[in-house]
């Protein structure tokens, strides 16, 4: 009986990973071409919410590709790409941040349009990735952690969408710069609490 449990517990266990596998393919696939397109409409628009966002993109296409390669492996091991995925965000957070600085200086405006239809098609992706993921938030810190990339995500868009209003309204790069400064503060955050969990996972199975 006992050996019965034990073998359904991993069939469950087995099934689950499958499932997390699949999941984490989807949304690796849909950040790597919308990294693509928010990059190239970024630089087009000289829009620096924009190329931050597609900062974001790259930094989570790289986090469920290390989700993935550790899915099967320990917890130590999966605390180890969580702490990745922490790093990431913090890169991501000081490049926006260099972007800013420079795009303060030329003072060059960005162009409202575009970040307006790049911003709903990149909302409407990271939509689907929180809904795909949002099922396996609670499985593990790997899954949790791709997750809160996520939601960034959806914040990071609906700024994006914010911005580029402002800037059509007011003729002003100012918003897009508000929105750029606001993104490098919401990684940063994400980053230390990531961080912060998973470096008290990895020494608590160390």
């Amino acid at each position: 009986m006992g050996d019965q449990c034990c073998q359904a517990k991993v069939c469950e266990l087995s099934k689950l990973r499958k499932e997390q596998a699949k999941v984490l393919w989807i949304v690796l696939l849909i950040n790597a071409v919308m990294f693509v397109v928010e990059l190239g409409a970024g630089i087009q628009a000289n829009s620096l919410s924009l190329t931050g966002d597609s900062l974001d993109m790259l930094g989570d296409a790289l986090a469920y590709g290390s989700s993935l390669y550790v899915i099967n492996k320990s917890v130590r091991a999966q605390a180890g790409a969580a702490f990745f995925k922490g790093l990431m965000m913090f890169g991501s957070a000081i490049a926006v941040f260099s972007q800013a600085s420079y795009q303060l200086f030329t003072g060059s405006s960005p162009a409202a349009t575009m970040m307006g239809m790049v911003g709903v098609i990149a909302l409407l992706a990271n939509l689907l990735c929180l809904f795909l993921l949002t099922r396996h938030r609670n499985d593990n810190l790997n899954m949790s952690s791709v997750w809160l990339c996520s939601r960034n995500d959806i914040i990071a868009n609906t700024s994006v969408l914010g911005a580029a209003a402002l800037v059509f309204l007011l003729h002003s790069s100012l918003p897009d710069l508000a929105v750029g400064l606001l993104l490098t503060v919401v990684f940063a955050k994400s980053a230390g609490k990531v961080l912060s969990q998973s470096w008290r996972e990895m020494q608590q199975v160390g």
